[in-house]
């Protein structure tokens, strides 16, 4: 199942269900009409997987029922909307995992000179709420703020059911589904003020999506492959058989005395094959198409804007 969020006419965004044979199931119409909810004021996306884990699994329940005739008012023709951010305003920051792929510690150890020791625990940031942009939607930034300007694609969690002190084994069971981050950073504001988060905070610099696939149709999430492009150019590869922390760890260790809620966003790391660790480093461009596919999950692309 994909879940979306998406414009019409520029209204919205709207939370949808990708349906068969061009078609978008409005989410808020179509709890109503099945009799999940009585109406009231619509809900965004993380409103209704909220409600998808406590009241009941209504999303499944539509997943399974959506060609009925008694959802047709609630059809919208795909070609009349447009993509947006899948949960376009977070509830709170986005949750990242820095330096998670074995290949990508070793070329950033290599680069700063020093010797790669694996971290013991992951490595948490964040980036916030106003850096979140949906899929063909520009990443603009001042080139006065940042000449250095880098990409990172991630596998994202995005949390169905909420919890704390989640035990690792029932970590997998938290999580409503997947998708897609790029963690474009500024890496001279990184290096500047000696941590990750202004560097990786600017807005428009966190592109999601272009939807959500709930678990249970992306299958084992730790054997996908995971690449980016740029303009066409392959410049990272790998599979997330590669990460030093499983998913499920990140959950878990993460949960640890911090309540996750329904609708939080957790990107996993980023392999190797970044722009500063080339020789010489090969930074974003004003105009660079950047291109992230996950098996399984989708294509997200966004176009650079240096201005």
């Amino acid at each position: 199942m994909r879940v979306i969020s998406y414009e019409i006419a520029g209204c919205g965004p709207r939370p949808g269900m990708l349906v068969e044979e061009g078609w978008v199931l409005d989410l808020n119409r179509a709890v109503v009409t099945g009799g999940m909810r009585r109406g009231g004021q619509d809900l965004d996306l993380a409103g209704l997987i909220a409600l998808h884990d406590k009241e009941t699994p209504c999303l499944s329940i539509l997943n399974e029922t959506m060609l009925g005739s008694r959802y047709d008012e609630a059809l919208v023709p795909r070609a009349s909307t447009t993509l947006r951010a899948p949960i376009g305003k977070p509830r709170k920051n986005i949750f990242c995992v820095g330096r998670n792929y074995l290949d990508h510690v070793a070329e950033g150890d290599r680069v700063r000179g020093v010797s790669t020791d694996l971290p013991a625990y992951p490595q948490f940031f964040t980036k916030p709420p106003t850096a979140v942009i949906g899929p063909d939607e520009r990443v603009e930034v001042d080139a006065r703020i940042s000449g250095r300007l880098d990409y990172e694609v991630e596998l994202a969690i995005v949390i169905g059911r909420g919890g704390k002190n989640i035990p690792e084994s029932e970590a997998l069971d938290h999580i409503f589904g997947y998708t897609i981050i790029n963690d474009v950073s500024a890496r001279d504001l990184q290096q500047r003020h000696g941590q990750w988060f202004k560097g990786k905070a600017l807005d428009s610099t966190c592109p999601v999506g272009p939807w959500i696939v709930t678990a249970d149709a992306v299958g084992d999430p730790q054997n996908l492959s995971i690449s980016l492009q740029i303009n066409g150019e392959e410049r990272q590869r790998a599979s997330t058989s590669q990460m030093i922390f499983s998913i499920a760890r990140i959950v878990s260790e993460l949960s640890q005395g911090l309540t996750l809620e329904p609708g939080d966003v957790i990107a996993t790391g980023t392999p190797s094959g970044v722009g500063f660790a080339m020789e010489p480093p090969r930074y974003l461009e004003d105009g660079d198409v950047m291109t992230c596919r996950i098996e399984g999950v989708g294509e997200l692309s966004n176009r650079v804007r240096i201005s």
